[in-house]
């Protein structure tokens, strides 16, 4: 397990970027979830460096804090790449060959699940249904979702990121 005690630093501005946060959504029922999102969508990830105000302001244990980014696929520990890339990980995208699109694309952007290319550009992440199974095998660049996709594909893709970048 990461050390949940982590000594990354957050700067003034995120810091007070979660801490209002974490006052917005302190006394709501069942907040964790929601505010984790909030967190991530604020500033892009949800730092190990939170976890213990978060804990202290829902009363609950660092641990179950981790526990919950962790477990939750949605939830970055790390800022992420420009471009958020996510590979349909279905059963109907599997049938339709994802797990050979996803060695292509590992291999190609030399990261695995959860790492970000060398350049900072393209982050890569597992979903397990973008509701796309007409047209699998699938995937997300950022918030648009492809379908029938091949290596070729895939390729002009991360190209185009790359030049946007």
């Amino acid at each position: 397990m990461a050390n949940v005690l982590s000594t990354e630093t957050l700067d003034a501005e995120v810091l007070d970027k979660v801490q209002a946060l974490i006052a917005q959504h302190k006394d709501m029922p069942g907040a964790l979830l929601p505010l984790l999102h909030s967190i991530q969508d604020g500033i892009g990830y949800v730092p190990e460096a939170c976890y213990l105000p978060i804990s202290k302001a829902l009363a609950l244990s660092v641990a179950e804090v981790h526990g919950v980014v962790t477990f939750y696929h949605h939830f970055r520990s790390h800022p992420a790449g420009r471009h958020i890339l996510q590979i349909c990980r279905a059963e109907s995208c599997q049938a339709m060959g994802s797990e050979k699109l996803e060695a292509n694309i590992k291999s190609s952007l030399g990261i695995d699940y959860h790492q970000t290319t060398a350049d900072g550009a393209i982050t890569l992440e597992p979903v397990y249904c973008l509701g796309n199974c007409a047209c699998s095998p699938a995937l997300m660049m950022d918030d648009e979702v492809y379908g029938r996709m091949n290596s070729q594909k895939v390729a002009e893709l991360i190209s185009d990121a790359r030049a946007t970048s």
